[in-house]
């Protein structure tokens, strides 16, 4: 069935200061290595507020409404901040994920991979934090269960950082499995063993600072790869950050590319199983131009593959 591209030009106007980590050119440099590989590119439609409201509450997003500067940048933290179309981007963020979902559910492809930005797997219901605004991840499993009826849905969340605001938008959701791994101890402090969610439906996966594909693999072969199969979902969302490579400016974990392909890889092998291969990939972080244009793409190769 093949593999959909979901991007928008609107995300490229988030805006953010001047030597900020998730700036504009992580998209460019993704979108590049991207050109010449067989993809369907869908545009991301702006998503409705009730795509929103699955997840956050009205008056977090009239406050983030009241927030946007009409010109020049305003920090919702030291980390987060709001240009004048950064709703706009955020908008195409949720609106692409959303789609992704309608478009693997619905057979126009097997697998899609949304670029986009800003990322959204810190945002929690009421706290933009970690450049997040809305959780995209944790909305799109909401759209898969509440708007088409799916009984189980899989978030695996690769990321450096933990997705401390996909964890909390679903700790309470007994249809979704939430399975992260994350470098740890490391910002936001989130993503220990023991958090296992309200249903038992949240898998962390620690990683020792330093530690590259080696330990990767074995926690994932020994841990996330068994509590997938057995929790059997229609579908499968990636949070995909690219953060955990050696090159990576902002954590400390050594995964190289050849690491990004057989997560990937993998992943899509058991969503052959229960999800008829229909995987959801939405991009999260990685700041090393060079490092998140290469890991992307071989991601991108193994959804490719995946999806013929």
């Amino acid at each position: 069935m093949g593999t959909a591209l979901i991007t928008h030009a609107d995300c490229l106007d988030h805006l953010t200061p001047e030597g900020h980590p998730e700036q504009v050119a992580r998209l460019d440099h993704l979108l590049h290595a991207l050109q010449g590989l067989d993809l369907l590119r869908i545009a991301a439609p702006r998503c409705d507020d009730r795509d929103i409201l699955r997840v956050h509450p009205q008056a977090y997003l009239d406050r983030l409404t009241a927030a946007l500067p009409r010109d020049g940048l305003h920090p919702l933290d030291e980390d987060t901040w709001l240009s004048p179309r950064s709703l706009e981007a955020a908008r195409r963020a949720v609106g692409g994920a959303v789609r992704a979902v309608d478009a693997v559910l619905a057979g126009e492809v097997k697998t899609a991979f949304c670029a986009t930005r800003p990322p959204g797997h810190h945002a929690e219901a009421e706290t933009p934090m970690g450049f997040c605004l809305f959780g995209t991840a944790a909305i799109a499993a909401k759209h898969a269960l509440d708007h088409h009826g799916l009984d189980r849905v899989a978030i695996v969340d690769f990321d450096v950082h933990h997705g401390n605001g996909t964890q909390a938008l679903l700790w309470d959701e007994p249809r979704a499995l939430v399975i992260t791994s994350q470098q740890y101890p490391l910002w936001p402090g989130t993503g220990a063993a023991s958090e296992t969610g309200g249903h038992d439906n949240v898998l962390n996966l620690p990683l020792p600072p330093g530690s590259g594909g080696t330990e990767m693999r074995l926690a994932y072969e020994g841990h996330a790869f068994p509590r997938l199969e057995g929790f059997q979902p229609d579908l499968i969302i990636l949070s995909a950050g690219f953060d955990a490579h050696a090159d990576d400016p902002l954590a400390e974990l050594r995964w190289v590319e050849e690491d990004f392909r057989w997560l990937t890889h993998e992943l899509c092998r058991i969503a052959q199983g229960s999800a008829r291969g229909r995987v959801v990939s939405v991009l999260e972080g990685g700041y090393d131009l060079r490092a998140l244009a290469d890991s992307a793409r071989v991601h991108v190769q193994e959804l490719i593959e995946a999806g013929r």
